[in-house]
């Protein structure tokens, strides 16, 4: 009985130390707005980008200058308000712990998030400036969830499974070109509600 207690007592203290070790005051809620933001995006993408290109094969296609424009716009959009919700909610979130917004750990999260973000972000306009659209969809999802594996080392382990989810959505949208903006929507979207609300009843966050 002795010897439980004390496995115990051990299992404990190292569960303690690998949190304090870690960012882990991210905002569920947070999840579910982006998710929300990433949806109105991707149907405003379909109904005004997407409906009047050929976006739907590995082949280049020529943009006029406002296509190129609307498309550099809606993504600046999307990107400033997901990051501003998660900033501000997180935020609320570490302020009702007690703890800082940018604390040792969440540079390391946001170094580690950063490095394949800034990677992926600089490889998809390259395809944008070469014509390569079909690509961009997928491609985001597979450097953003290459990121979220990246920083799952500082934050919370279920960062760890949504990055590889979002990863296997990017690599099925690269063989169906077709397809992906509706597994953009189901990445970036659905996949962040879903996590969204997970976060939220598992953490209360």
């Amino acid at each position: 009985m002795d010897q439980e207690k004390y496995l115990q007592d051990i299992k404990e203290i190292r569960e303690m130390m690998d949190r304090s070790g870690r960012f882990i005051s991210l905002s569920g809620i947070s999840g579910v707005v982006a998710g929300i933001i990433a949806l109105v995006s991707a149907f405003i993408a379909y109904h005004y980008i997407y409906l009047d290109s050929d976006f739907y094969s590995f082949k280049v296609v020529y943009l006029s200058p406002e296509t190129i424009q609307d498309i550099f716009l809606l993504a600046l959009a999307t990107l400033v308000l997901s990051i501003g919700s998660v900033i501000i909610l997180t935020h609320q979130t570490t302020k009702k712990k007690g703890q800082k917004l940018l604390n040792k750990h969440a540079k390391l999260v946001l170094v580690n998030l950063a490095i394949p973000l800034i990677t992926g972000g600089i490889l998809c306009v390259i395809f944008i400036i070469n014509g390569y659209i079909g690509v961009i969809a997928p491609l985001t999802l597979v450097f953003y969830g290459l990121a979220l594996v990246n920083a799952s080392k500082f934050t919370l382990d279920d960062i760890r499974s949504l990055g590889i989810a979002q990863i296997i959505l990017g690599l099925i949208g690269l063989y169906f070109i077709g397809y992906g903006l509706i597994l953009w929507a189901a990445g970036f979207g659905i996949l962040h509600i879903i996590y969204g609300i997970r976060m939220r009843l598992k953490y209360g966050s």
